[in-house]
């Protein structure tokens, strides 16, 4: 079934995942699933031909409905012009045969074919060190690829004629449903001489005249733009900086120029794209270039805690920006051998079955995901990933795994209203600044780790430890980028140590306007290039948080133990520490020294809390009942009424509503069965269950819903 085309009648379905509609030939065509439900099936050597077969018939009668395949550019153009579809014409046509859609992961990428390695020597990836990486057998494939770098023109070209022929090749077919064209959003760092040229185009964008770089870098003696090379550590300056923040902007231009390739020729197929939930702005950004959003994140490269596959699952929503979004690589299986796993319980994410997949199904939902993939149908048979992540058998047989899948699939695609429902807007939005995510990297990889004080990985700890406060309270938090905190009332700013002065002013803006800001210690200590303000705290933040810095110390070796007093309650905090005086504000809390450690102040319509320390970062590591109390009770302060609070801390709730109606997702990610009372926004008449596996339907009282949920799992409920 080669470029048929599809002249028949345009069947107007739409897709959760891939938005738009599609024109299907003949009603035994593969049809638009309401909710996609699969795997990636193909990595050229896995599974064995002879299973090819019998894997699909199996997989349609379990339920799947969409297989992602890599199509990997070393394992096509075997040489220079010569491309081997084979196999991959077998896999689209078994997909059409068996009505599952085809989604098109093309691995230019880092998949390059491995005789350009000895072609063209120039264009091989470059460590810091100035080495040339060396082709290699990859481990998430079990086949060869070479390491050559795309800023060099003969490899955009030839890759650019790959995917040309890639697309001409199978946009017609009916089975094809859209093109995966970033996989897990991996940003390249390679020093060799055409990325180079391209750091120095970069910074001639920004600076304009070698003269301006160099006083920004406080290196005056560069001679020319020519001897202007990338930095290969890591400082506390401006040139790292620039250098970290270069390579994003360079991966998204090549993730444009793809999407802008892919489109030219294929005015049908929708194109998605997906990260790893790394909480980097390249998932924002990355979000705003395609239809649709994905993330990768399975428990075995984290952890089984509930609330890491919630945080994934809720930033990939908050990247998304009201677009479809999708998990792209769910755990099915399995993982054995990896550093990852190493010291943590079996049951931690190590071995995972078909109760941890309805589980982390449902969780998935529950944030919003319109779209759920497995990284592997059937698990690898060599490699160091052997054996992980499928949900099936090593020899193709049907796992309780994947009855479990089976049953999911069937399900979400019997109920098409859920999904024209999306989560409602969280309670309080902790917003990501890319400076001082970056300003982290540079200073924590100078700092060094000390006596117990690193700061490496400070921000992220941060992130993740406000997300967990208002998680263990059961208050929905997003994560949120600068452009868009003016959709919520209340926002908490962690780990601002350094701030752009257009960060500071949007910020203020923010408050002015009405918002209701929390920061943490030391906001924009450093400005602008990482250079520290003379006055604290920093461009003209001061004026807005109605204090001045009365001392400073940066000991995160010595403060890990750090207390203050805060609106009546005592915390902790970390890793620095700022005392203030007022010049407007008013005192919030203090230390055990007296001195003050918190200011309360109102500008414009809103007010902000300036918190000395880090609480976020002090919870991430100890997680103490005061602490999160004083996380909670900041929606309090901000005059915030939780949208959906449950009676059982263990025992999640999440609310849906839009053009399929409201919906209640009541998650227990417990061993147990649990009772949770859940009080709602409104009152509501009627309360249909939809999901819930031999448990008492719920009662109903005005606006509080009362239930028992099964042990990991969750109830759906519909609301009217």
């Amino acid at each position: 079934m080669r470029n048929k085309g599809i002249p028949g009648i345009c069947a107007g379905l739409v897709s959760v995942l891939f938005i738009g509609t599609l024109c299907i030939e003949a009603q035994n065509q593969p049809t638009e699933p309401t909710f996609p439900f699969g795997a990636v099936y193909f990595r050229k050597s896995n599974p064995p031909e002879q299973d090819w077969e019998r894997d699909h018939k199996t997989a349609a009668q379990l339920g799947v409905n969409v297989f992602r395949h890599w199509f990997m550019w070393g394992s096509i153009e075997t040489s220079p012009g010569k491309y081997d579809w084979r196999d991959y014409d077998r896999m689209v046509d078994l997909e059409a045969q068996n009505h599952i859609r085809v989604i098109i992961a093309e691995r230019i990428d880092s998949f390059a074919p491995e005789w350009m390695w000895d072609q063209f020597p120039r264009s091989r990836q470059i460590d810091s060190q100035g080495n040339n990486l060396f082709p290699t057998v990859d481990g998430s494939s079990a086949t060869g690829r070479a390491p050559m770098c795309l800023d060099n023109d003969d490899v955009k070209a030839s890759a650019g004629k790959f995917l040309t022929a890639l697309v001409e090749r199978y946009r017609s077919n009916p089975a094809v449903m859209g093109y995966d064209v970033w996989n897990e959003g991996s940003v390249p760092e390679c020093w060799c001489p055409a990325t180079q040229a391209k750091f120095r185009e970069w910074l001639k964008a920004k600076y304009g005249t070698l003269q301006a770089l160099e006083k920004a870098w406080h290196r005056y003696s560069l001679g020319d733009w020519s001897t202007v090379h990338p930095p290969h550590g890591t400082s506390g300056y401006a040139d790292s900086l620039d250098w970290l923040e270069f390579r994003r902007d360079n991966a998204i231009r090549l993730l444009q120029w793809r999407t802008g390739l892919i489109r030219a020729l294929d005015k049908k197929n929708k194109v998605t794209a997906h990260g790893t939930a790394s909480l980097s702005d390249v998932e924002w950004r990355m979000a705003a270039e395609v239809d649709s959003f994905g993330y990768t994140w399975v428990a075995s490269r984290h952890s089984g805690e509930p609330w890491e596959q919630f945080s994934a699952v809720d930033l990939a929503r908050g990247a998304s920006r009201g677009k479809a979004f999708w998990h792209a690589e769910a755990e099915g299986g399995n993982l054995w051998l990896q550093p990852q796993v190493l010291n943590r319980p079996l049951e931690d994410g190590r071995s995972s079955n078909e109760n941890d997949i309805r589980l982390m199904s449902l969780i998935d939902m529950a944030g919003g995901a319109s779209g759920i993939l497995f990284p592997r149908w059937r698990p690898l048979l060599n490699g160091p990933l052997f054996g992980a992540f499928g949900p099936m058998g090593m020899d193709g047989s049907v796992t309780p795994r994947a009855e479990m899948v089976g049953k999911l699939s069937t399900w979400t695609n019997a109920h098409p209203e859920i999904w024209k429902s999306r989560p409602v807007r969280g309670d309080v939005g902790i917003v990501y600044i890319p400076e001082a995510a970056d300003f982290n990297v540079v200073q924590g990889g100078a700092a060094g780790t000390g006596r117990g004080g690193t700061i490496a990985g400070a921000y992220r700890q941060s992130l993740e430890g406000a997300y967990q406060a208002f998680f263990d309270s059961n208050v929905q938090a997003d994560y949120v980028s600068l452009g868009d905190i003016g959709q919520y009332p209340l926002v908490y700013l962690v780990y601002p140590e350094m701030l752009k002065k257009s960060t500071a002013d949007k910020l203020r803006d923010y408050v002015v306007r009405g918002g209701k800001l929390v920061s943490e210690g030391t906001p924009g200590y450093f400005g602008d290039g990482g250079t520290a303000g003379t006055v604290q705290p920093n461009l003209g933040l001061d004026q807005l948080f109605g204090a001045r810095e009365a001392y400073v110390q940066f000991t995160p070796d010595l403060l890990s133990n750090l207390q203050l007093t805060v609106q009546g309650k005592q915390i902790g905090g970390g890793y620095f520490l700022q005392e203030y005086r007022l010049t407007g504000g008013q005192t919030a809390g203090n230390y055990a020294n007296g001195h003050i450690a918190a200011v309360e102040n109102t500008t414009g319509t809103g007010k902000t809390l300036l918190l000395g320390t880090f609480p976020a970062g002090n919870y991430y590591r100890n997680h103490t009942a005061a602490t999160r109390e004083f996380f909670r009770g900041l929606l309090t302060w901000a005059a915030v009424r939780p949208q959906v609070q449950s009676s059982d801390p263990e025992v999640r709730a999440r609310l849906h509503q839009g053009a399929g109606g409201t919906y209640l997702w009541i998650v227990n990610p417990t061993r147990a069965p649990r009772q949770a009372k859940i009080s709602l926004p409104a009152a509501f008449q009627k309360a249909t269950e939809l999901w819930q596996e031999g448990i008492a339907p719920p009662a109903l009282t005005a606006g509080t819903v009362t239930t028992i949920v099964a042990a990991r799992s969750a109830a759906v409920i519909r609301l009217e």
